[in-house]
């Protein structure tokens, strides 16, 4: 029998994959499980159709991400930080506060979770935050860090 998958089955293939397997394999583990459907042409039509709608969700996803991360990259958010003796910085400004900062000055809410940011800024000057906002779209969001 030939079964469309609905979902991955450890050890037989992936979501949308077309697989053979014994009768009572599927009929009493995939079809009750609904991991699969039976292959009819209604069910392969299904398939297709529901594939291709995902397909330009993504791209519509992909191409409001690229426009969002143009926009990104021409703006600039200016936090304050305190200076301790010499002019040395005197703490640390984390993604938590440069979301924040967007949010205030620029009315552009960014998450603070996709903002790639190895450890917190501790010096002054402008700094390139990249922000992931899309599996192939990464911006660059710069930072001003100034002395309060």
């Amino acid at each position: 029998m030939e079964i469309v998958l609905l979902e991955d089955v450890k050890s037989l293939g992936k979501k949308g994959q077309i697989v053979k397997v014994n009768d009572g394999y599927a009929r009493n583990f995939i079809l009750p499980k609904k991991l699969g459907v039976e292959a009819t042409a209604k069910n392969l039509n299904d398939l297709k159709l529901q594939k291709a709608n995902e397909e330009k969700i993504a791209s519509e996803q992909l191409a409001a991400a690229k426009e969002l991360a143009e926009k990104i990259g021409q703006l600039c958010v200016t936090l304050s930080m305190k200076a301790g003796e010499n002019g040395k910085a005197f703490g640390s400004i984390s993604s938590k506060e440069i979301s924040a900062a967007a949010a205030d000055q620029l009315q552009l809410e960014i998450d603070k979770k996709k903002m790639v940011l190895p450890e917190p800024l501790k010096t002054f000057g402008t700094h390139q935050v990249p922000i992931k906002l899309h599996r192939d779209v990464t911006a660059k969001l710069a930072v001003k860090i100034v002395e309060a």
